[in-house]
């Protein structure tokens, strides 16, 4: 039967040989793409944290998914270097940690990235030293006020994205990293964002996606270079997940929670009732009440995260955000780009209502 059907296809005109090989490689590419997406969301093991290093350091853990990475690695044994701006919110995040999980050890290091970097990376060296630190997560970011084109964009707030979201990264990871090349292992995490990765453009938050872009080559880059020193880099790249909190901002947001990408038109083809939250709020980032399938808890969203810790060297963790991201990749970037466009505008509009009403 093979053999009439090898015959069969000898007599087909070369043009649908053609067809017939491209399509049977594009089926057998993305048969293996689905099962490799199977064995990385279902089957493969999570790694052994410990075998990094006794010690884990979280910048931004007092919210958020920092929070939840603290918990999450407090629960799998690790001890805890938490830094973080708010000293009083440190020592919340550290006692309720500890009540929990009472043999963890937690050291609290103050450090307002928005500020003098050096001297608080100054801190973090002193802090880490004769410390076998195996994992990093750079989880401290920020975002605009809310949605504004680039000539908008005034020269604090400006310096205020690159520092906190460029340069403190950069230089935490610098502190950090000497001790990880001495010992031949560590694991690097940082949180990028889908406004940089998943989506072709995030218009109106043009130097934030940049920040998240560096995030994002930065650790691909990294992941090369120390690959073979024993050293996993990864850039996790979230989508959405659940507050359970308020935060209040000042002029500018110094909340050390990273700001994600709410694909509200994917959710909206679902059938989803989920009320959509602005990408980046002024004054006030409100939680959604309940998690759901496509909205995960930070703590859950974390607890993935971990599990993905050591493999790729970008990711998202969180299995239904793959999905959203690859519904996303098939859809035209000039149709992704006009509906971004239009969304922003009206975070836009909501956020100079909301200016103009404060002067009045």
């Amino acid at each position: 039967m093979s053999l009439c059907f090898v015959d069969e296809l000898k007599s087909q005109p070369s043009w649908l040989l053609v067809l017939f090989t491209l399509g049977s490689l594009s089926f057998l590419k993305f048969l293996f793409a689905s099962l490799k997406w199977v064995y990385v969301s279902f089957l493969r093991p999570a790694k052994n944290l410990k075998k990094y290093g006794s010690w884990a350091l979280v910048t931004g853990p007092t919210d958020g998914i920092g929070k939840g990475f603290a918990f999450q690695l407090a629960r799998k044994g690790l001890n805890l270097i938490l830094v973080g701006r708010n000293p009083d919110k440190l020592k919340d995040v550290s006692t309720s940690i500890q009540s929990k999980y009472s043999n963890v050890q937690i050291k609290n290091v103050v450090v307002d990235f928005s500020g003098d970097i050096d001297e608080g990376v100054q801190k973090i060296k002193e802090t880490v030293e004769g410390l076998d630190v195996g994992i990093l997560i750079n989880n401290v970011g920020v975002s605009y006020p809310y949605a504004r084109f680039f000539h908008e964009v005034d020269e604090e707030l400006l310096k205020h994205l690159i520092r906190v979201n460029v340069e403190g990264t950069t230089k935490v990871t610098q502190a950090v990293l000497p001790g990880m090349l001495k010992r031949k292992k560590g694991a690097i995490v940082n949180i990028g964002s889908g406004a940089a990765i998943v989506i072709p453009s995030d218009p109106l938050y043009a130097v934030y996606a940049a920040t998240k872009a560096y995030i994002d080559q930065f650790s691909r880059c990294l992941y090369v270079e120390y690959k073979k020193s024993g050293i996993d880099v990864q850039c996790q790249v979230p989508f959405f997940f659940i507050l359970h909190h308020s935060v209040t901002f000042n002029t500018y947001p110094d909340l050390y929670v990273i700001d994600l990408v709410y694909v509200d038109v994917l959710v909206k083809l679902f059938g989803l009732s989920i009320r959509t939250v602005p990408l980046y709020v002024a004054t006030k980032m409100a939680s959604i009440k309940r998690s759901s399938f496509w909205v995960p808890s930070a703590d859950s969203y974390a607890g993935a995260g971990l599990h993905a810790i050591g493999y790729e060297p970008r990711c998202t963790p969180y299995w239904p955000h793959s999905l959203l991201w690859g519904l996303i990749q098939l859809l035209p970037e000039s149709a992704v780009d006009s509906w971004r466009l239009g969304f922003c505008l009206r975070i836009r509009k909501r956020g100079q209502l909301k200016d103009s009403r404060k002067n009045e």
